[in-house]
C-alpha cells in the first residue's frame, strides 16, 4: 500500500508571498538595470539622501550584509552616485554621500520602483487592492512582524524597506 501525501488544510500562505515577492523582485531588477542600477543601489540612494547616514546605518535598512554593503557603494562611487564621507557628527564613522547626479538617479529610480508597485496593485480591482495592502501591513505590524528565534539562519528574501 503507497503512503498518501497529507491533505493540506489551509492555504499555502508560503507560496503565495514566496512567488509574488519572487516575482515582484524580478520585474523591479529587470525595471532598474535600464538605468544602471540595482534594487540595492536604490536602497542605499534613497535613504542616504533621507538624513546623513553611516554605511552600517544603511546596511540596516537595507538589510544587507557589510561584503553586500560595501559592494554595493564601491558601484555607487564608481558610478558618480555616491562617495564615503567622515560623518559631520563621528569623525571615525563613514557616511555616505549623494552625489547631484545620484540624487536625479534617485529620483528617476523612484519613479521607476512606484511604477512597478503601481502595475502590480493596478492588476487588482479597487476594493481588492485596498484590502490586500491594509491585510499585508497587518500582518508585517503584527503576528509576522519580527522573526521566530531557529538554532538554523533562514535564508531571508531581501524585503522592502525602501
Amino acid at each position: 500500500m503507497t503512503a498518501m501525501a497529507p491533505a493540506r488544510t489551509e492555504t499555502d500562505l508560503s507560496f503565495l508571498l514566496d512567488h509574488t515577492g519572487h516575482v515582484l523582485r524580478s520585474r523591479m531588477s529587470a525595471a532598474l538595470a535600464e538605468i544602471g542600477l540595482t534594487a540595492r543601489m536604490h536602497c542605499v540612494l534613497v535613504h542616504a539622501l533621507e538624513e546623513e547616514r553611516t554605511q552600517i546605518q544603511l546596511a540596516e535598512l537595507g538589510d544587507m550584509d557589510k561584503t553586500t554593503m560595501v559592494v554595493t557603494v564601491d558601484a555607487l562611487e564608481k558610478a558618480g552616485y555616491a562617495e564615503r564621507r567622515p560623518s559631520s557628527t563621528d569623525r571615525r564613522a563613514r557616511i555616505i554621500a549623494v552625489t547631484e547626479t545620484g540624487a536625479e538617479v534617485a529620483r528617476q529610480s523612484q519613479r521607476i520602483v512606484d511604477g512597478v508597485h503601481r502595475d502590480a496593485l493596478g492588476s487588482l480591482p479597487d476594493d481588492e487592492r485596498e484590502v490586500l495592502v491594509r491585510a499585508l501591513n497587518r500582518l508585517v505590524t503584527g503576528h509576522l512582524a519580527e522573526p521566530a528565534e531557529s538554532p538554523q539562519p533562514v535564508r531571508r528574501a531581501r524585503e522592502r524597506k525602501n
